[in-house]
C-alpha cells in the first residue's frame, strides 16, 4: 500500500473499531443504569446488592477479553475481576478490609501493565512536566494519608487498619504515576478518576466529614468512569500496538 491507501485503510479501521468498541461495551452501560436504578440509600447488604454492584466491572471485564484476548487475564482484564471481588466485598461494611485488599491487587496489575511496551512512556521533552505531576501526586497521597490519619486511629482496627491504607495509598499512587507515564488520555484520566473516587469513599467510611449529600453517587460515577476509561485505553493501546506491528510487515 502507498501513503494514501494506508492512511485510509488507517481511518476506516479506527472508525470500524470505535463502533465495534462501543456496540462491546453496551452491557456494561445498560447495568450502570440498572444499579444507579436500584440502589437507595437503605439498601440492605445482600448477594443481590453484590451482583448488581459488581456486574458493571465483570462486563468491562469480559468487554477487555473479548477484544485483548486471555493475556490480559494478568493485566487490566485481571485488574477489573478483582475490583468486581472488591466491590462484592464494599457492601458488606465488615469485609472492607478485604475488599480494599482485591482493590489494591487490581491497582498493582494495573500498574504493571502500564509498563508493558504497548504503553509508550513520554518523550524526553515533557519529562519535566511529567516528573512534577509525579510529585503533585505523591504530595497528594502522602499529604490525603497524614490528614486521615487520626481518624484511622479511632478504627476499632486501627492496628490493621493504619498500615493497611498506607499500602494502599502507596499502591493507587504508582499507578497513577504510571497512568501519567503513559501519556494516554484515556488511561490517565480513568486513573484519576479512581483517585477521585477512592478518596470520596475514604472521606465517608472513616468519617472523616459530616455525611455527604448524594455521597455514594459521586464514590460510584467517579468509580465506574474510572474503570471504564482504563478499560477503553487497554483496548486501544493493544490496538494501536497491533497496527503498528501490521505497518512494519
Amino acid at each position: 500500500m502507498d501513503i494514501l491507501e494506508t492512511a485510509a485503510y488507517d481511518r476506516r479501521q479506527r472508525r470500524n473499531m470505535s463502533c465495534a468498541l462501543l456496540f462491546s461495551l453496551s452491557p456494561f452501560f445498560l447495568s450502570t443504569a440498572v444499579y444507579f436504578y436500584l440502589w437507595t440509600p437503605d439498601s440492605p447488604a445482600s448477594i443481590i446488592s453484590a451482583g448488581i454492584k459488581s456486574a458493571p466491572t465483570l462486563l468491562l471485564a469480559a468487554a477487555v477479553l473479548s477484544w485483548n484476548g486471555g493475556q490480559s487475564v494478568l493485566g487490566v482484564a485481571g485488574g477489573l475481576l478483582f475490583s468486581a471481588v472488591g466491590d462484592c466485598c464494599l457492601v458488606w461494611p465488615e469485609l472492607f478490609l478485604h475488599g480494599m485488599g482485591a482493590f489494591a491487587v487490581a491497582h498493582l496489575l494495573y500498574s504493571l501493565t502500564f509498563l508493558s511496551s504497548r504503553y509508550v512512556a513520554h518523550s524526553s521533552s515533557s519529562s519535566s512536566w511529567i516528573r512534577f505531576l509525579y510529585l503533585i501526586l505523591f504530595m497528594v497521597g502522602g499529604g490525603f494519608y497524614i490528614y486521615i490519619y487520626p481518624f484511622l486511629q479511632k478504627a476499632p482496627n486501627s492496628d490493621i487498619l493504619l498500615p493497611a491504607v498506607g499500602v494502599y495509598v502507596v499502591l493507587i499512587s504508582v499507578m497513577g504515576a504510571l497512568a501519567i507515564r503513559t501519556c494516554h488520555a484515556a488511561t490517565l484520566l480513568g486513573s484519576l478518576s479512581f483517585l477521585v473516587s477512592d478518596l470520596s469513599l475514604a472521606l465517608q467510611v472513616f468519617k472523616v466529614t459530616d455525611p455527604i449529600e448524594h455521597g455514594n453517587a459521586i464514590v460510584m460515577v467517579t468509580y465506574y468512569l474510572a474503570q471504564l476509561l482504563i478499560a477503553v485505553g487497554d483496548v486501544k493501546a493493544v490496538e494501536k500496538d497491533d497496527f503498528a506491528k501490521w505497518k512494519r510487515s
